[in-house]
């Protein structure tokens, strides 16, 4: 078995919880934020949605500049209908599954490096990569998420065990 599909099984569980979590999200809601200096609850759900994109360009690209001198910065998506941020959260966890089902070792004991403005900000090996900038900080994103909804009064569905809205598994 590949290092990349060795990961699927994990990929799937995380992606699975993380659409649970989008899914409650209201679209009434996406311009609420708990404070002035946190990001709302759409750019958030985008956010979810745009992470497993991240495997691809992690494992197809040596390197990624979020703001290229003279080029275009990196933008995130800015989607307004929980619809659409589904489905582009669906979109990017299919690509993702078929990009780790497939992408060979050698590829993924590879580095990674994203910069900003032609300098580096960190160089790392790729399978390091997809656990903390994307598995992680998806996980990480979610737990957030969970918070504004049950700042909202909205139901948090069980992740890891039961909540206080389900009993879980």
């Amino acid at each position: 078995m590949s290092i990349g599909q060795s990961l699927l099984p994990e990929f799937n569980a995380e992606t699975a919880k993380t659409r649970k979590v989008l899914e409650r999200v209201p679209e009434n809601k996406f311009n609420w934020r708990v404070h002035e200096k946190s990001n709302t609850i759409g750019w958030l759900a985008n956010h979810l949605a745009e992470i497993p994109g991240w495997v691809d360009m992690t494992v197809n690209q040596d390197e990624l500049d979020i703001a290229p001198p003279g080029g275009e910065p990196y933008k995130s998506p800015e989607e307004t209908k929980l619809s659409a941020v589904l489905a582009n959260f669906d979109k990017n966890v299919a690509t993702a599954r078929a990009v780790l089902a497939t992408a060979s070792d050698a590829t993924l004991q590879g580095t990674w490096t994203m910069l900003k403005g032609g300098n580096p900000v960190f160089t790392m090996p790729k399978t390091e990569c997809l656990r903390t900038w994307v598995f992680s900080h998806m996980i990480h994103h979610r737990a957030i998420m969970t918070v504004y909804l049950r700042l909202n009064n909205l139901p948090v569905p069980a992740i890891y065990g039961p909540s206080g809205d389900e009993d879980g598994m």
